[in-house]
C-alpha cells in the first residue's frame, strides 16, 4: 500500500458531513486518490503513517475566487487606500506588462500560499490580457500541476475600454472573437469533467463595466454548449450599480439575468450590494456566491448579506480574491474574517465558526459544482488539511479545537496538506519548493513591474 497515507490519532477530525460529525482521537486512511476509511484504530500495512496527535483534520478548503497574477503587486504604493474603481485604474498601468512567465510566477506564489494555509482546490480569474499576449492561463495551469493543487482556472476577458465607455485602457482589452476562440481552445485542451479531476476550466468575463452585453451573452451560450461553469464579478460596489443604471437602465442582477446569466452553472464574486428580493431570485436560479471578506474590507466595498444568502438556500463559498486587494492568499485567515464580519453585519450569533469552516469546504465545493471534494468520507477526494493545534497560539483552546481554527492562531500554516492523496505541504513547508528563492524572484518581478509603469516604490 505504498500509495496510502494513514493519519493517526488526530485530536479531532471534522468530516463536514450533513450531520456535522466530529471524531476525537481518530484516524483517516487514504488509498490512491481517494479517502478509504475514517474512524478509530485504523491500520494499513505499508501505508505511510502521519502522527497527528494534537492536530485537527478538516477537508481541504476550496478557494472560489482569485487573481493569481496580482500576487506580484501586493500592497502597491499609490493604491493602498483607494476604492475599487480608482484601485483598478492605478493597477491597469502595471498589469498591462503581464507575460506568461510572470503569470506562472504569480501562480506559484499564490497557489503555494493557499496550499500552506489548508486550501487544496483553487479557482483563478485572469481577465487582463495585454495586447498580443497569449498563454497566461496555460502558464498558470502548468504551475498548478507542479505544485499539485486542484485547479479551476477561468478564461477571463475585457473587451470594452475607455474609448467605448469602459473602465480599462484600450490596450488592456481584446477583440471579442479572439476572446471566444481562446476560451474554446482552453476548454478543449485542459477541461476535465471526470470525477476527481485536477483541472476544470470556466469562462469569466470580468464585469459589466469592462465587457459588452454581446460578449456576456455569447460567453454564456458557449459555456453551456461545452458544459463548463460561468463566473464574473457582480454587485461589488455602489459605483458598479450606478454604472449599470446609467448605461443599461437596470440594476446589475437584472442586467445579467437579461443576458442569460442566472442559472445553476453560475457563481458570482462579491455580491455585496444586493436587495432582499434579488436574493430570492438568486436562490431560485441556483446561483452560487464567492464571498471575499478581506478584499471587501480592504477596498471599503462593504459586507455582503451572507447570512441572508445562506438562509435563502444560496450556496456560498469563501475566497481570498486577488492578492493585491487582500493582500494575502491565506485561506484559513479568510475563515476568521468571515466569522467576524457577519457578527457585525447581522448579529453575534449569525456566523458560528463551524459555519465559516463549512463555507470554506462544502460551500466552495457546491459553488464549483463538485460533489467529490469538501467532505471527509470514503470515496471522496483525498484532499485534507491537517493543522497542529498543539502550539502556543492555540493554547487554552482545548475545549473546542475545531472552532479554534477560526478563532485562534497567529500562524495559519498546516502541518500537512494533502491533495489527490499526495503530501504537498510537510511540516509547514511546500514540498519541493525553495520558498525563499520563490519570494526573491517575486520581489524582483514586483520591482521591475513598478519601475516599468513609473509607479513609486517606498
Amino acid at each position: 500500500m505504498a500509495d496510502s497515507l494513514l493519519i493517526k490519532n488526530a485530536r479531532r477530525v471534522a468530516l463536514m458531513d450533513d450531520a456535522g460529525t466530529e471524531l476525537a482521537d481518530a484516524d483517516v486512511l487514504t488509498r490512491g486518490r481517494e479517502i478509504a476509511a475514517v474512524g478509530r484504530g485504523l491500520s494499513a500495512e505499508g501505508a505511510r503513517v502521519l502522527d497527528a496527535r494534537g492536530c485537527v483534520v478538516i477537508p481541504g478548503m476550496v478557494n472560489t475566487h482569485h487573481h493569481l497574477c496580482q500576487t506580484l503587486t501586493r500592497a502597491t504604493p499609490g493604491a493602498q487606500d483607494a476604492k475599487l474603481f480608482d484601485w483598478l485604474v492605478y493597477h491597469y498601468k502595471i498589469w498591462r506588462r503581464l507575460t506568461p512567465e510572470l503569470a506562472a510566477l504569480g501562480a506559484r506564489v499564490g497557489l503555494g500560499e493557499l496550499l500552506l494555509t489548508g486550501c487544496t482546490t483553487s479557482t483563478d480569474h485572469t481577465y487582463l490580457y495585454p495586447r498580443g499576449s497569449t498563454g497566461l492561463v496555460d502558464a498558470q495551469i502548468a504551475a498548478a500541476r507542479e505544485l499539485g493543487i486542484r485547479f479551476h482556472p477561468t478564461r477571463g476577458s475585457m473587451s470594452v475600454g475607455e474609448s467605448g465607455g469602459g473602465l480599462p485602457p484600450d490596450d488592456c482589452t481584446q477583440d471579442e472573437d479572439e476572446i471566444l476562440r481562446d476560451g474554446e481552445r482552453l476548454v478543449a485542451k485542459y477541461h476535465d469533467s471526470a470525477r476527481l479531476s485536477m483541472c476544470r476550466v470556466g469562462l469569466a468575463p470580468c464585469a459589466p463595466f469592462s465587457v459588452s452585453p454581446e460578449l456576456m451573452r455569447e460567453t454564456a451560450a458557449q459555456a453551456r454548449r461545452w458544459k463548463v461553469r460561468l463566473h464574473t464579478h457582480l454587485c461589488e460596489t455602489l459605483d458598479e450599480t450606478e454604472y449599470c443604471l446609467a448605461r443599461y437602465k437596470m440594476r446589475p442582477i437584472d442586467f445579467v439575468e437579461s443576458l442569460g446569466w442566472l442559472g445553476p452553472d453560475v457563481w458570482l464574486a462579491h455580491m455585496v450590494h444586493v436587495e432582499d428580493r434579488e436574493i430570492t431570485r438568486l436562490a431560485r436560479a441556483g446561483v452560487a456566491v464567492a464571498h471575499c471578506p478581506s478584499s471587501n474590507f480592504r477596498l471599503g466595498s462593504g459586507v455582503p448579506p451572507v447570512r441572508k444568502f445562506l438562509d435563502a438556500g444560496v450556496s456560498v463559498g469563501l475566497a481570498v480574491d486577488g492578492s493585491a486587494s487582500n493582500d494575502s492568499s491565506d485561506m484559513l485567515g479568510e475563515v476568521r474574517q468571515a466569522t467576524l464580519a457577519h457578527r457585525v453585519k447581522s448579529g453575534v450569533g449569525s456566523m458560528p465558526a463551524r459555519e465559516a469552516l463549512r463555507m470554506a469546504t462544502r460551500g466552495g465545493a457546491a459553488a464549483l459544482g463538485r460533489d467529490d471534494i469538501g467532505r471527509i468520507a470514503p470515496g471522496m477526494a483525498a484532499d485534507l488539511a491537517v493543522f497542529d493545534t498543539d502550539r502556543v497560539d492555540f493554547a487554552g483552546a482545548a475545549g473546542d479545537p475545531v472552532a479554534a481554527l477560526a478563532l485562534c492562531g497567529a500562524s495559519h500554516r498546516t502541518k500537512w496538506t494533502i491533495v489527490d492523496g499526495k503530501v504537498v505541504v510537510e511540516d509547514g513547508l511546500l514540498v519541493g519548493v525553495d520558498e525563499r528563492e520563490l519570494a526573491r524572484r517575486a520581489d524582483a518581478a514586483c520591482m521591475d513591474l513598478l519601475r516599468a509603469a513609473g509607479a513609486a516604490a517606498r
